[in-house]
């Protein structure tokens, strides 16, 4: 069934436009690919060789289905995306299929709680968290590019217990997160050094207000 890229609505086969928002539909039914600038999270447990050797075989397949469980949704309660699960690891983009104006804070909101959840597991893990430029709506794949190999690669730079963000995300949220100091990590694949901050909270957000009067339009203020 033809998926909206704006609202994620599935609607029925030869449908040219979106029944839900009556956004254009690509011809022929499947998603055709574009780019969009999305924020990716990665997610993995640490210490899983020596967690295998010091755990029953089937205490550990139920406990990584606890993982993975909790791990997708608290990306889905967040708005974002589980692409897939490599081995034990988590890959989430938020901004496909629906795109929202704050999708790198909530990424940030997802990562903090996903955080969290390690603990409650009795799990330890890392996670990294990119902002970037994708291409999307390919049959195989989610999201597609550079941002989603360096959100991998600060995961794997991430300590335990540690979520590192890149900078393309922290200007998009600067103002309601705090981070650690800058980070300058030698990544694979890249030529220059990364810029990348540990994240240490995130700031809740309040309604938005207005503070300046209206002037004229009385009918569009009424």
């Amino acid at each position: 069934m033809p998926l909206c890229a704006s609202c994620g609505h599935n609607n029925r086969l030869g449908a040219k436009f979106c029944e839900e928002c009556a956004a254009p539909l690509a011809a022929g039914g499947p998603q055709r690919e574009q780019r969009k600038t999305v924020t990716v999270v990665f997610c993995d447990v640490t210490g899983s060789t020596e967690l295998g050797e010091s755990t029953d075989p089937e205490a550990l397949r139920a406990l990584l289905a606890r993982y993975f469980e909790r791990m997708k949704g608290i990306v889905e309660s967040h708005g974002g995306t589980v692409e897939k699960f490599i081995g034990d690891a988590v890959m989430a983009v938020f901004g496909v299929p629906v795109a929202h104006e704050d999708d790198a804070l909530r990424a940030c909101r997802a990562a903090a709680e996903m955080r969290d959840a390690f603990s409650e597991l009795s799990l330890a893990g890392r996670i990294g968290v990119n902002t970037g430029e994708v291409v999307t709506g390919t049959e195989e794949r989610l999201a597609t590019g550079d941002a989603v190999n360096v959100a991998a690669r600060l995961e794997q730079a991430a300590k335990p217990g540690e979520v590192l963000v890149g900078a393309e995300t922290l200007g998009l949220v600067s103002a309601v997160i705090e981070v650690g100091e800058q980070r300058r990590l030698e990544l694979k694949g890249k030529s220059e050094p990364v810029a990348a901050y540990s994240l240490v909270a995130v700031r809740e957000v309040g309604e938005r207000s207005h503070t300046s009067r209206f002037v004229g339009r009385e009918r569009e203020v009424e």
